[in-house]
Protein backbone atom coordinates (compact mmCIF):
# COMPACT_ATOMS: atom_id res chain seq x y z
CA UNK A 1 0.00 0.00 0.00
CA UNK A 2 0.99 3.65 -0.34
CA UNK A 3 0.86 6.09 2.57
CA UNK A 4 1.07 9.85 2.24
CA UNK A 5 2.46 11.68 5.24
CA UNK A 6 3.57 15.18 6.07
CA UNK A 7 3.33 18.20 8.29
CA UNK A 8 3.27 21.98 8.42
CA UNK A 9 4.64 23.74 11.49
CA UNK A 10 4.36 27.51 11.98
CA UNK A 11 6.47 29.32 14.55
CA UNK A 12 7.52 32.90 15.25
CA UNK A 13 10.94 33.99 16.47
CA UNK A 14 11.93 37.30 18.11
CA UNK A 15 15.35 37.07 16.46
CA UNK A 16 17.18 34.81 13.96
CA UNK A 17 17.21 31.43 15.73
CA UNK A 18 19.22 28.29 14.88
CA UNK A 19 17.08 25.12 14.70
CA UNK A 20 17.76 21.40 14.59
CA UNK A 21 14.70 19.53 13.27
CA UNK A 22 13.98 15.80 13.31
CA UNK A 23 11.19 15.46 10.76
CA UNK A 24 12.59 13.16 8.06
CA UNK A 25 11.79 9.48 7.69
CA UNK A 26 14.47 7.14 9.02
CA UNK A 27 17.29 6.12 6.70
CA UNK A 28 16.06 2.52 6.45
CA UNK A 29 12.85 3.70 4.76
CA UNK A 30 14.49 5.79 2.05
CA UNK A 31 14.22 2.98 -0.55
CA UNK A 32 10.45 2.90 0.14
CA UNK A 33 9.86 6.54 -0.74
CA UNK A 34 7.97 7.32 -3.93
CA UNK A 35 10.24 10.19 -4.93
CA UNK A 36 12.16 12.38 -2.46
CA UNK A 37 10.56 13.96 0.57
CA UNK A 38 9.31 17.41 -0.42
CA UNK A 39 10.58 19.91 2.15
CA UNK A 40 10.11 23.69 2.02
CA UNK A 41 10.23 26.76 4.20
CA UNK A 42 8.36 30.04 4.22
CA UNK A 43 10.01 32.47 3.76
CA UNK A 44 11.69 30.35 1.10
CA UNK A 45 15.39 30.11 0.47
CA UNK A 46 16.51 29.34 4.04
CA UNK A 47 19.68 27.20 3.78
CA UNK A 48 19.17 23.68 5.17
CA UNK A 49 21.85 21.06 5.81
CA UNK A 50 21.47 17.51 7.12
CA UNK A 51 23.52 15.27 9.36
CA UNK A 52 23.12 11.99 11.25
CA UNK A 53 23.17 12.10 15.06
CA UNK A 54 24.65 9.53 17.45
CA UNK A 55 21.42 7.49 17.40
CA UNK A 56 21.34 7.28 13.61
CA UNK A 57 18.57 9.87 13.21
CA UNK A 58 18.47 12.21 10.20
CA UNK A 59 18.56 15.82 11.38
CA UNK A 60 18.14 19.12 9.55
CA UNK A 61 19.97 22.33 10.51
CA UNK A 62 18.68 25.76 9.60
CA UNK A 63 18.32 29.25 11.04
CA UNK A 64 14.80 30.60 11.30
CA UNK A 65 14.63 34.31 10.42
CA UNK A 66 13.08 36.95 12.62
CA UNK A 67 9.28 36.84 12.61
CA UNK A 68 6.94 34.18 11.27
CA UNK A 69 8.50 31.02 9.87
CA UNK A 70 6.97 27.84 8.45
CA UNK A 71 8.43 24.43 7.67
CA UNK A 72 6.53 21.94 5.55
CA UNK A 73 7.19 18.37 4.48
CA UNK A 74 5.21 15.98 2.31
CA UNK A 75 5.98 12.52 0.94
CA UNK A 76 4.50 9.21 -0.16
CA UNK A 77 5.95 5.91 0.98
CA UNK A 78 5.38 2.26 0.11
CA UNK A 79 4.35 0.09 3.04
CA UNK A 80 3.67 -3.62 3.42
CA UNK A 81 0.18 -2.93 4.79
CA UNK A 82 0.81 -5.54 7.49
CA UNK A 83 0.34 -5.01 11.20
CA UNK A 84 3.29 -4.96 13.59
CA UNK A 85 4.59 -8.54 13.86
CA UNK A 86 4.11 -10.63 16.99
CA UNK A 87 6.73 -13.04 18.34
CA UNK A 88 5.04 -14.59 21.40
CA UNK A 89 7.93 -16.95 22.11
CA UNK A 90 10.68 -14.30 21.93
CA UNK A 91 12.78 -14.51 25.08
CA UNK A 92 14.44 -11.81 27.13
CA UNK A 93 18.21 -11.74 26.67
CA UNK A 94 20.42 -11.79 29.79
CA UNK A 95 22.36 -8.57 30.27
CA UNK A 96 25.69 -10.42 29.92
CA UNK A 97 24.65 -11.58 26.44
CA UNK A 98 23.27 -8.31 25.11
CA UNK A 99 24.96 -6.55 22.17
CA UNK A 100 27.01 -3.56 23.27
CA UNK A 101 24.70 -1.12 21.50
CA UNK A 102 21.77 -2.24 23.70
CA UNK A 103 23.36 -1.35 27.03
CA UNK A 104 22.60 2.36 26.65
CA UNK A 105 18.90 1.51 26.62
CA UNK A 106 19.07 -0.11 30.05
CA UNK A 107 20.07 3.15 31.74
CA UNK A 108 17.90 5.80 33.35
CA UNK A 109 17.42 8.97 31.31
CA UNK A 110 15.91 12.45 31.52
CA UNK A 111 12.28 11.33 31.47
CA UNK A 112 12.68 7.70 32.55
CA UNK A 113 13.87 7.56 36.16
CA UNK A 114 14.67 3.90 36.66
CA UNK A 115 15.96 4.61 40.17
CA UNK A 116 12.56 5.86 41.34
CA UNK A 117 10.54 3.18 39.56
CA UNK A 118 12.71 0.09 40.03
CA UNK A 119 11.01 -1.32 43.12
CA UNK A 120 7.56 -0.52 41.70
CA UNK A 121 8.41 -2.36 38.48
CA UNK A 122 9.68 -5.45 40.28
CA UNK A 123 6.65 -5.48 42.59
CA UNK A 124 4.29 -5.30 39.62
CA UNK A 125 6.04 -7.51 37.07
CA UNK A 126 8.89 -9.34 38.78
CA UNK A 127 6.92 -12.55 39.27
CA UNK A 128 5.85 -12.84 35.61
CA UNK A 129 7.66 -15.21 33.27
CA UNK A 130 10.35 -13.30 31.34
CA UNK A 131 9.83 -12.80 27.62
CA UNK A 132 7.30 -11.39 25.19
CA UNK A 133 4.41 -12.09 27.56
CA UNK A 134 5.91 -10.03 30.36
CA UNK A 135 6.60 -7.10 28.03
CA UNK A 136 3.01 -7.28 26.80
CA UNK A 137 1.80 -7.31 30.40
CA UNK A 138 3.75 -4.09 31.01
CA UNK A 139 2.09 -2.55 27.95
CA UNK A 140 -1.33 -3.68 29.19
CA UNK A 141 -0.70 -2.13 32.60
CA UNK A 142 0.53 1.20 31.24
CA UNK A 143 -2.37 1.40 28.79
CA UNK A 144 -4.86 0.78 31.61
CA UNK A 145 -3.10 2.96 34.18
CA UNK A 146 -2.99 6.22 32.20
CA UNK A 147 -5.93 8.31 31.00
CA UNK A 148 -5.18 9.91 27.64
CA UNK A 149 -5.89 13.64 27.61
CA UNK A 150 -4.42 16.15 25.13
CA UNK A 151 -5.35 18.96 27.49
CA UNK A 152 -3.00 17.50 30.09
CA UNK A 153 0.09 17.48 27.84
CA UNK A 154 3.30 18.58 29.56
CA UNK A 155 6.79 18.97 28.13
CA UNK A 156 8.44 18.24 31.48
CA UNK A 157 6.40 15.34 32.93
CA UNK A 158 8.56 12.32 33.79
CA UNK A 159 7.72 8.62 33.91
CA UNK A 160 7.49 8.69 37.71
CA UNK A 161 5.14 11.67 37.56
CA UNK A 162 3.05 9.84 34.97
CA UNK A 163 2.79 6.83 37.26
CA UNK A 164 1.66 9.10 40.09
CA UNK A 165 -0.69 11.34 38.09
CA UNK A 166 -2.18 8.64 35.81
CA UNK A 167 -2.80 11.04 32.92
CA UNK A 168 -0.88 12.06 29.82
CA UNK A 169 -0.38 11.82 26.09
CA UNK A 170 1.40 9.25 23.92
CA UNK A 171 4.90 10.32 25.01
CA UNK A 172 3.90 9.75 28.64
CA UNK A 173 2.63 6.23 27.92
CA UNK A 174 5.94 5.53 26.15
CA UNK A 175 8.08 6.97 28.94
CA UNK A 176 6.44 4.92 31.68
CA UNK A 177 6.66 1.75 29.59
CA UNK A 178 10.32 2.43 28.75
CA UNK A 179 11.19 2.99 32.40
CA UNK A 180 9.42 -0.16 33.62
CA UNK A 181 11.12 -2.33 31.00
CA UNK A 182 14.56 -0.92 31.76
CA UNK A 183 13.99 -1.53 35.47
CA UNK A 184 13.56 -5.21 34.57
CA UNK A 185 16.81 -5.21 32.54
CA UNK A 186 15.01 -5.19 29.18
CA UNK A 187 16.61 -2.71 26.71
CA UNK A 188 13.94 -0.30 25.49
CA UNK A 189 14.10 2.81 23.33
CA UNK A 190 11.71 5.66 22.62
CA UNK A 191 10.43 6.14 19.05
CA UNK A 192 8.50 8.92 17.38
CA UNK A 193 7.03 9.17 13.92
CA UNK A 194 3.85 9.04 11.87
CA UNK A 195 1.03 6.61 12.62
CA UNK A 196 -2.18 7.07 10.67
CA UNK A 197 -5.57 5.63 11.57
CA UNK A 198 -5.20 2.75 9.10
CA UNK A 199 -7.37 -0.27 9.83
CA UNK A 200 -8.86 1.39 12.91
CA UNK A 201 -11.58 4.03 13.48
CA UNK A 202 -10.42 7.57 12.75
CA UNK A 203 -9.59 9.13 16.12
CA UNK A 204 -9.58 12.80 15.15
CA UNK A 205 -6.97 15.28 13.90
CA UNK A 206 -3.58 13.67 13.23
CA UNK A 207 -0.49 14.29 15.31
CA UNK A 208 2.99 12.87 15.55
CA UNK A 209 3.01 9.66 17.58
CA UNK A 210 5.30 8.10 20.17
CA UNK A 211 5.83 4.38 20.71
CA UNK A 212 8.67 2.09 21.78
CA UNK A 213 10.99 -0.70 20.67
CA UNK A 214 12.13 -3.48 22.99
CA UNK A 215 15.15 -5.73 22.52
CA UNK A 216 14.14 -9.37 22.82
CA UNK A 217 15.52 -12.48 21.21
CA UNK A 218 15.86 -11.74 17.50
CA UNK A 219 16.23 -7.95 17.69
CA UNK A 220 14.12 -4.86 18.27
CA UNK A 221 10.34 -5.34 18.52
CA UNK A 222 7.61 -2.68 18.40
CA UNK A 223 5.32 -2.10 21.39
CA UNK A 224 2.81 0.74 21.57
CA UNK A 225 1.47 1.23 25.11
CA UNK A 226 -0.69 4.20 24.05
CA UNK A 227 -2.75 2.16 21.59
CA UNK A 228 -1.79 -1.27 22.97
CA UNK A 229 -2.50 -2.84 19.59
CA UNK A 230 -0.60 -4.06 16.54
CA UNK A 231 -0.98 -1.33 13.94
CA UNK A 232 -0.42 -0.72 10.23
CA UNK A 233 1.85 1.84 8.63
CA UNK A 234 4.31 3.11 11.22
CA UNK A 235 6.82 5.57 9.72
CA UNK A 236 9.74 6.07 12.10
CA UNK A 237 11.33 9.51 12.28
CA UNK A 238 13.69 9.18 15.24
CA UNK A 239 14.78 6.93 18.10
CA UNK A 240 16.50 7.74 21.38
CA UNK A 241 16.58 7.14 25.12
CA UNK A 242 13.48 9.28 25.61
CA UNK A 243 11.79 12.38 24.17
CA UNK A 244 14.73 14.60 25.18
CA UNK A 245 16.84 12.91 22.49
CA UNK A 246 14.36 13.28 19.65
CA UNK A 247 12.60 16.67 19.69
CA UNK A 248 10.83 17.54 16.46
CA UNK A 249 12.22 21.08 16.74
CA UNK A 250 15.13 21.98 18.97
CA UNK A 251 15.61 25.75 18.95
CA UNK A 252 18.71 27.50 20.24
CA UNK A 253 16.81 30.57 21.29
CA UNK A 254 13.17 31.45 22.05
CA UNK A 255 10.35 30.66 19.63
CA UNK A 256 6.59 30.43 19.88
CA UNK A 257 4.57 27.67 18.22
CA UNK A 258 1.69 29.26 16.29
CA UNK A 259 0.14 26.18 14.67
CA UNK A 260 0.89 22.75 13.30
CA UNK A 261 -0.82 20.21 11.09
CA UNK A 262 0.10 16.56 10.53
CA UNK A 263 -1.33 14.16 7.93
CA UNK A 264 -0.91 10.41 7.44
CA UNK A 265 -3.32 8.43 5.29
CA UNK A 266 -3.40 5.66 2.66
CA UNK A 267 -3.63 6.62 -0.99
CA UNK A 268 -4.38 4.71 -4.18
CA UNK A 269 -1.41 3.58 -6.28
Amino acid sequence: MLIRYGYQIDITCPQPTPLVCMLLAETARLPDLVGPEDFSTNPPGVPVSTYTDIYGNRCMRMTAPYGDFSIRGDATITDSGLTDPVYPYAREVPVADLPDECLLYLMGSRYCETDRLSQIAWDLFGNLAPGWGRVQAISDYVNGHIRFDYQQASATRTAYEVWQGRVGVCRDFAHLFVAFCRCLNIPTRYVNGHLGDIGVPVAGPMDFSAWTEVWLEGGWHTFDPRNNARRIGRIVIARGRDAADVPMINSFGPHMLKSFEVWTYPVDA
